[in-house]
């Protein structure tokens, strides 16, 4: 064989590699379907730099979400209420995944959490549930808890939502996770608001 039928041959063998690779149009059309649409992501930021790029986001004219938490900080001559962050590290963050690197290259922001290299959207229902819950009932940081009795919220503004059920003075507390993130608030219910699961 030829030096120029070789060639030949390497080059139609790595075209018909090319074009096994090659996505076809529906599989483009999906593609650009689901990066358009809005979703829901968790952008992992930088220690204390939550609420920064939450504000960012908001500049750049995307929506955001940063629950927040009221606490007593007690410095050497006073102690002052702040607002802390509820989920340590998290912004949500609604955006269609082909503007993602608007968010990223926001100071302080590290990458969209996710799996496999992907960012991995919420269910939509969850960060309603969470939004509307917030407005209603006090909330605090809780560490992520998988062992316990499941319960589901029965009634309320956090309806449909599962959790993990505790006890403290007396009252039923109910640790709500979301598991993408590995984060969970613990609210106070009645023993009429929860179903075991």
């Amino acid at each position: 064989m030829t030096d120029g039928a070789e060639l030949y041959l390497k080059i139609a063998k790595m075209v018909a590699r090319l074009e096994a690779v090659q996505p076809s149009v529906a599989e483009v059309q999906w593609t650009s379907e689901v990066e358009s649409q809005l979703r829901w992501y968790v952008l992992y930021t930088r220690a204390n730099h939550e609420k920064k790029a939450s504000k960012e986001i908001s500049r750049r004219g995307m929506e955001s979400f940063l629950p927040v938490y009221q606490t007593t900080r007690r410095w050497s001559d006073r102690r002052v209420q702040v607002d802390m962050p509820l989920f340590a590290g998290y912004v949500f963050v609604h955006l269609a995944l082909c503007d993602r690197f608007k968010v990223l290259q926001i100071p302080g922001a590290v990458r969209l959490v996710g799996f496999g290299g992907l960012p991995t959207a919420l269910p939509e229902d969850q960060i309603d549930a969470l939004r509307e819950g917030l407005n209603v009932v006090r909330a605090q940081p809780h560490p992520f808890l998988t062992v316990g009795r499941r319960v589901r919220m029965k009634r309320g503004p956090l309806a449909g939502m599962q959790g993990i059920l505790l006890r403290r003075k007396g009252c039923f507390r109910v640790v709500l996770s979301i598991d993408l993130i590995m984060r969970s608030v613990v609210v106070d219910v009645g023993v009429t608001e929860i179903e075991f699961v």
